[in-house]
């Protein structure tokens, strides 16, 4: 899924003949503390809500002030897992999307990216989770899918994750099955280090589920 999928229609570009005032307003109504700023079709930068609040003169458009503009935006094509590193380097409550004249096409919000990581991460999808602990050179993805498969079990989603200054390397994966103790010995087998599990019973499902739907209604108000 690419970043122009994920775009949202609630988002309003400021224009340089906007005014501080107007700004901190939309950023009130959108519950958001970043808007991209437009002249025109083309992108001029992003702004936050402590650049409007250091305005020396809040009700004067956004073309007469100073302002310290991000450079921060992703290319329409780009992976949403760029979108979601964007998002969590700059610690942005929405991302700019561009074109490759860099003309501004629109923004994708939190709420859009928690929506679909989750359609990613196999939550509606029952399972258990496995997380091993390995050295990062030992990692072959084809070795650890192979034992899940000659159990007749499928990889719904994995993450690889990796400290610095470590030679460890976490891999978090979630299979489609809840009885998940036979899989587990054969990976002790190979040597790998069974860090956590998480099985999943039918009224546990139902109640993340729930959970899950509950937090979908809250980001959409």
């Amino acid at each position: 899924m690419v970043a122009k999928q994920i775009i949202t229609d609630a988002v309003t570009p400021l224009k340089l003949t906007d005014t501080g005032s107007d700004a901190l307003m939309f950023m009130d109504e959108m519950k958001v503390s970043h808007l991209p700023v437009v002249d025109g079709s083309e992108y001029v930068g992003l702004v936050s809500e402590t650049d409007i609040y250091n305005m020396k003169d809040p009700d004067a458009s956004l073309g007469d002030q100073k302002l310290p503009h991000l450079n921060i935006f992703v290319n329409e094509y780009q992976h949403f897992f760029n979108v979601i590193g964007v998002m969590a380097v700059n610690n942005l409550t929405l991302v700019p999307v561009v074109d490759e004249k860099v003309h501004y096409i629109g923004s994708i919000m939190i709420n859009n990216l928690v929506k679909y990581f989750s359609l990613t991460g196999a939550i509606s999808s029952m399972g258990s989770i496995i997380v091993l602990e390995l050295n990062q050179n030992d990692y072959v993805l084809s070795q650890i899918s192979q034992i899940v498969e000659s159990h007749d079990q499928k990889i719904l989603s994995l993450y690889v994750t990796s400290q610095k200054d470590s030679t460890k390397t976490e891999v978090t994966m979630k299979v489609n099955s809840m009885d998940i103790q036979p899989l587990i010995q054969t990976f002790n087998r190979y040597n790998y280090i069974i860090k956590a599990t998480y099985s999943e019973s039918e009224e546990m499902y139902e109640d993340l589920r729930d959970r899950y739907d509950g937090l979908m209604n809250y980001l959409n108000i």
